[in-house]
């Protein structure tokens, strides 16, 4: 079956840049993948899973996930990791240590960092890990680099006895491009040995295991300044470029053959004799790399003088129009659009978004401070709820909640609530440890769990309280009451979110405690794929329409605070409306209108 599908596949393709993971990981003989979903890498696994020959799954989080594959990469079989890259923190016990441990089978662990910050809290450049960690690192800058450089990625690993980080960036992932297919090589698993040197980091084996990693990082300096992919693209130019990732691409669009480049594909170990060689007779050098003076820095620190940061923009994305305006003060003429006819569309949740009625509800509290986490509901710091107080990063909510509560508490506040909001994913994700801390050291918080019964933002993947794993097979479904009573809750309640009166009193059961509380909202994302236990225990959700009776509605707009892109209002006749297409019946609007105007029927 391999070789029939790979003969078939064989071929060029136009892939994005995830797609090419999945083709190459393939390709490379990998068997065992995991990841956590999170944008821009959500795709790689999604795509590796089709190829039945590697074993693919979700796990609860990054650090399980790396946790995972070293395990499977210890036992002998190359192994893939793959996570956004603020999921990399996460990540970084296993992964520091890892280095010193080495691999058996090869082991990649792909960041997809985020210059510009399209959907991400922060702006951190990942490529800091590889040196911190001490371990290999490439940087494609199309999909038929990633192709090729994660085949050699394991190659690397595996030769050099190291992880690799393989860094990414949104334009890579999800950029197309054309790629050449190959077979799928037949690489034999390695064969397992106990090794308790190797594999068991006390302190006086480490320091051994340290040692052994500087000489193969002296290593893999040779490797950097011969491997292919550093090379040299020779105009004969006074002025050179040095470039890496997706920056290398856009240096070229605005130099063109006017320059000489230097490409670094391999970045970590850094190729400091060819970078040498090819600063000897250049005029001008410019590093082109997007967010951190990486590459900068550490050319300068050899006498090389470069022109980097100090013209470049240090935050966003190194776009072409970015760089001719810093280097040349040029800017191409942009058609701007008539801002009359453009209407502003702020991010929402969806229309029938079962975290509406809980930040409704919230919303008009002003009593209460609440720590969101990130996800769908992170929305609801916006209008028109303006609920939200804080929020950090997964699974924090709850955690930082608890540091709020106590400070409250330290200055006398007692008067003040604090109110922690996640979802079902971000629990299974970090939250379970965060619940473990509230009940053991006694915070008086609310923590009010989320469950719309799938991973939402990322594009509904299966996670441990869904009930089917990445593949769709049956699996174990945790019950999000039964572990959060095993933290030690003894107060839970749950609700349906769209019965606004009955969040309205779950809301103050909760904050009228003196001890943790959790309540757990339970209704399916409006987008979900319905399973067959969904449709069993959720036989009404979405079959229903809300309509606007004309002749009862007082046009106050009361139903608009719901925040729903469902409702509409016509200026003209002053009148409330309901776009049936997008409306799913959760009666919302209908709770809060003042004079029962709306009503919610049958499709």
């Amino acid at each position: 079956m391999i070789n029939e599908r790979s003969k078939k596949e064989s071929m060029k393709k136009l892939l994005t840049g995830n797609e090419a993971v999945a083709r190459g990981v393939w390709e490379a003989g990998v068997k065992f993948a995991s990841a956590y979903p999170g944008t821009p890498s959500t795709e790689i696994l999604e795509n590796v899973a089709t190829y039945p020959e590697i074993v693919s799954e979700w796990a609860p989080n990054e650090k399980v996930a790396l946790e995972s594959v070293a395990g499977a990469a210890l036992a002998g079989v190359r192994g893939l990791c793959s996570m956004k890259h603020v999921g990399v923190n996460v990540a970084t016990d296993p992964l520091f240590t890892l280095a010193y441990l080495g691999v058996n089978g090869g082991l990649v662990l792909i960041s997809a960092d985020e210059p510009g910050m399209h959907s991400s809290q922060n702006e951190q450049d990942n490529r800091h890990y590889a040196r911190h960690a001490k371990v290999a690192m490439f940087e494609p800058s199309d999909s038929q680099e990633v192709m090729d450089m994660i085949k050699e990625a394991y190659v690397v690993s595996e030769t050099y006895d190291l992880p690799v980080l393989f860094r990414m960036t949104t334009r890579v992932c999800h950029s197309k491009s054309i790629v050449t297919t190959a077979d799928r090589q037949n690489i034999p698993d390695k064969v397992y040995e106990k090794n308790v040197a190797k594999h068991c980091p006390l302190p006086a084996l480490s320091r051994q295991m340290q040692v052994k990693l500087e000489a193969n990082l002296n290593k893999l300096e040779d490797y950097s300044n011969t491997t292919p992919f550093n090379y040299i693209e020779d105009n004969q130019s006074k002025v050179g470029v040095i470039g890496s990732g997706v920056a290398y691409q856009y240096a070229k669009e605005v130099f063109g053959n006017d320059a000489s480049y230097l490409k670094i594909g391999f970045s970590y170990p850094m190729p400091m004799e060819m970078i040498k060689s090819f600063c000897q007779d250049k005029e001008t050098v410019y590093v082109f790399e997007e967010n951190d003076p990486i590459m900068e820095t550490e050319i300068r620190a050899t006498g090389i003088e470069v022109i980097g940061k100090d013209k470049l923009p240090t935050m966003g994305e190194l776009t072409p129009d970015r760089i001719r305006q810093a280097l040349f003060g040029e800017s191409h003429e942009i058609k701007s659009p008539n801002p009359e006819m453009i209407l502003p569309r702020p991010p929402a949740l969806c229309a029938g978004c079962p975290h509406r009625g809980v930040f409704y509800e919230l919303g008009k509290r002003k009593d209460l401070m609440i720590f969101s986490d990130i996800g769908c509901y992170s929305l609801g710091l916006m209008a028109p709820y303006n609920a939200t107080d804080a929020m950090i990063c997964m699974g924090a909510s709850i955690s930082g909640g608890h540091g709020v509560a106590k400070a409250f508490n330290i200055k006398g506040e007692k008067d003040k609530k604090v109110v922690s909001i996640l979802g079902d994913s971000t629990f299974f994700h970090s939250g379970i440890t965060s619940l473990l801390n509230v009940s053991y050291n006694n915070s008086n918080t609310l923590t009010i769990i989320l469950d719309n019964r799938i991973t939402g933002m990322t594009g509904h993947q299966e996670n441990p309280g869904s009930g089917y794993s990445l593949s769709g097979e049956p699996a174990t479904m945790i019950d999000i009451v039964a572990m959060v009573k095993a933290c030690g809750i003894k107060n839970v309640m749950i609700v349906n979110p769209n019965e606004l009166e009955t969040v309205k009193q779950a809301i103050e059961w909760g904050i009228s405690l003196d001890e943790p509380a959790v309540l757990i909202t339970r209704w399916p994302c409006v987008l979900k794929k319905f399973s067959q236990e969904d449709k069993a225990e959720f036989p009404e959700a979405f079959k229903k329409v809300a309509v606007v009776d004309l002749d009862a509605c007082i046009g106050c707009k009361k139903c608009l605070k719901s925040g729903c892109p469902a409702l509409a209002f016509d200026t003209e006749n002053k009148k409330s409306g309901i776009l049936a297409d997008m409306c799913v019946g959760c009666g919302v609007c209908a709770q809060i209108c003042p004079k029962q105007a709306i009503k919610v029927e049958a499709r």
